[in-house]
């Protein structure tokens, strides 16, 4: 049974998730959960549905079985519903249902199975990645607002219930990533250069800046925030 840090982050495989990864893989051990190509140093690499509790318990047991306790939860996995956006009137009910089952009802199932360990730890961190969505209006978004909201929303009643036992819930809202999930839109030119012109900074962000902040909220120096959602989104909701 190890005595270093466990970090368990789910939708490991790309974008900001992989980029987690590596980051907190640098001084902890990581269970990535989800299908990976490739091993990485340092890193167990799981596959489950994160909508569903057996498949949640049964690689938690992995994990525990593995390292033997778990500090750090990022609850990354979710879906932007792909390229095809429309109005709430002309959205398919089965895309809605897909949204949810993955955004709002996936943290669910790991705070679910993650909580007694920790507990018994006194010191840990439970952190939902959100989206901009949850601060913004997106109208031919209307599913993923919702979803991501309620992924904002989940973190409120976990700080207030398990501060007293050392454990902080947290959010963070990304903006514009350049990930493979947002590749259908940024790299078709004019669509990206309304999205930076958007923005003060003038670019969209970097997996690894986003990974950067998850790992500085999931570690010692900031531990006196719990409750909190972070905004990182190059500016997006300044103007």
């Amino acid at each position: 049974m190890t005595t270093t840090r466990v970090a368990v982050v789910t939708g490991a495989a790309s974008g900001i998730g992989a980029a987690t990864v590596a980051r907190l893989a640098a001084d902890s051990l990581v269970a990535g959960i989800d299908v990976v190509a490739s091993p990485r140093a340092g890193v167990l690499d799981l596959t489950a549905d994160v909508s569903q509790q057996p498949h949640v318990d049964a690689a938690f047991a992995r994990i525990i079985a593995d390292f033997g306790h778990v500090d750090v939860l990022v609850n990354n996995a979710g879906t932007t519903g792909g390229a095809h956006a429309s109005l709430c009137h002309d959205s398919a009910v089965e895309d809605s249902d897909l949204m949810m089952a993955v955004n709002v009802r996936g943290p669910f199932p790991w705070a679910k199975a993650v909580l007694p360990a920790m507990l018994a730890r006194r010191s840990e961190h439970i952190m939902n990645v959100a989206s901009i969505a949850a601060q913004v209006a997106f109208p031919e978004r209307c599913a993923r607002t919702a979803s991501k909201g309620a992924v904002v929303a989940f973190i409120r009643p976990l700080a207030a219930a398990y501060a007293p036992a050392g454990i902080r819930a947290n959010a963070t809202c990304p903006g514009v990533v350049q990930t493979p999930m947002t590749h259908w839109r940024l790299d078709r030119e004019l669509l990206r250069k309304k999205v930076e012109a958007r923005v003060p900074l003038g670019r969209v962000a970097r997996a690894n800046e986003f990974a950067a902040a998850i790992a500085v909220l999931a570690g010692d120096q900031l531990s006196y925030i719990t409750g909190h959602t972070l905004v990182l989104d190059v500016g997006w909701t300044a103007i």
